[in-house]
């Protein structure tokens, strides 16, 4: 793809990695074929070679231009940032940094409605401080008949107990694990489960409760400048461990997994984090890729579950582990059934089910459509914001893989 930039605009950081980018493209359209909304919607501009062409022009143009309009931003937030298109791209195109950049500058450029800011101001508050939103959590349970509908949809019956607390046992063995910000609000057992666990397979958790969200909320809704100082703030949570030799950062959220895997990238122009960030990229694993190479055949489990795997995009887009979670289940001896179409998003994108909801609602039904053919007695996940979408069609019961495993263990 040819790229027309000012010489003054090559001077511009963000103008040069989306120069790099846009070059790699040979618009062969491929990604389309596997575009959930493209899928939906027909149309070129909600595809992802659309949205290029889209991000071309509106970087190539003038501030006073015209046609960078609210339609443009339209197409952009239409996005799942699903990733799936990277996984088809036979040319390796990294569409979510020119995702990116082109939502910042639309931003820049053509300012949201009063109502709009809000509703994105209102959800970073909400979402990314987790004592504020389980104390919202409960309050909105407490009074569940006035809240907003697609807020109450997105609400548990009640969250599964935490249950008992690993043995008191210290092992040589110690890792990290980013809680997160709604997970312990929503499905306190997934963190729970999770440390039980890694204890009987020798593996202590270390808390750092300083650590919070782990900034990917800020950074979608294009508050790019606060996700990076979340991202800070974590680093200087988990140094100290880090120093003192902790052996990973376990992520039990794919979609956290996925975001501080990229903390690196996000920070390598920061002088003083640059480094840390890189090494907290490199000591991050999702919870699958701590699990598969543990002596899993010594554990004694009764997987009579017959179970429908629902990979979340982080996980096999952006993470590339597709397939690792099932090959655990099916090594322990869970029975899964076949799903069509995985490679889809269920539509849960973050916030996006909720500044989106009749895409997401769709999205969701025809998942569920998928995973429900093969007659499961429950769909198990890998991410928090894909666990709680499914779950608010009140279908088959949804519950996060590990806290499947933890209770087969007895």
């Amino acid at each position: 793809m040819q790229t027309h930039f000012t010489d003054a605009d090559r001077q511009k950081p963000h103008i040069q990695e989306a120069d790099r980018i846009l070059r790699s493209c040979v618009h062969c359209g491929f990604c389309n074929a596997t575009c959930p909304t493209y899928q939906i919607l027909g149309d070129e501009r909600d595809g992802p070679r659309g949205r290029i062409y889209l991000i071309k022009e509106l970087l190539e143009s003038q501030d006073d231009d015209e046609q960078v309009t609210e339609e443009t931003r339209l197409h952009l937030d239409r996005c799942l940032t699903c990733r799936n298109c990277e996984t088809t791209c036979p040319s390796g195109v990294e569409y979510h940094k020119l995702l990116d950049i082109g939502r910042a500058e639309i931003e820049r450029r053509v300012p949201r409605p009063a109502a709009e800011r809000a509703q994105r101001y209102a959800l970073r508050k909400m979402l990314v401080e987790p004592r504020r939103f389980s104390a919202l959590l409960k309050l909105g349970l407490t009074f569940k008949p006035l809240v907003p509908g697609k807020l109450r949809d997105k609400m548990p019956p009640a969250p599964v107990d935490a249950g008992a607390r690993p043995s008191a046992r210290t092992h040589s063995r110690r890792m990290l694990m980013l809680e997160g910000c709604v997970q312990p609000g929503l499905s306190p057992n997934t963190n729970a489960a999770t440390a039980r666990v890694l204890d009987r397979l020798g593996i202590s958790i270390t808390p750092a409760t300083e650590a919070g969200c782990c900034g990917a909320i800020d950074f979608h809704l294009n508050a790019q400048d606060d996700g990076r100082e979340r991202i800070r703030a974590n680093i200087d949570a988990w140094w100290p461990q880090v120093e003192q030799g902790a052996e990973a950062i376990v992520q039990t959220a794919s979609g956290c997994g996925a975001f501080v895997k990229e903390y690196g990238e996000m920070l390598k122009d920061d002088p003083e984090y640059a480094e840390k960030a890189e090494r907290i990229s490199q000591l991050a694993k999702d919870l699958v890729e701590v699990l598969r190479e543990e002596p899993l055949d010594d554990l004694s489990v009764k997987a009579d579950q017959r179970l429908a795997f629902h990979c979340p995009c982080t996980l096999q887009h952006a993470q590339k582990l597709n397939g690792a979670v099932e090959g655990v289940l099916t090594r322990l001896g869970f029975e899964l059934t076949p799903v069509q179409d995985a490679h889809l998003c269920c539509g849960s994108a973050g916030t996006y089910s909720i500044t989106q909801p009749e895409l997401a609602t769709e999205l969701r039904n025809n998942k569920l459509d998928a995973l429900e053919a093969g007659n499961p007695e429950m769909i198990v996940t890998a991410n928090i914001g894909c666990q709680t979408h499914l779950a608010s069609a009140n279908r088959t019961p949804v519950r996060h893989w590990i806290e499947v495993l933890d209770a087969a263990l007895g």
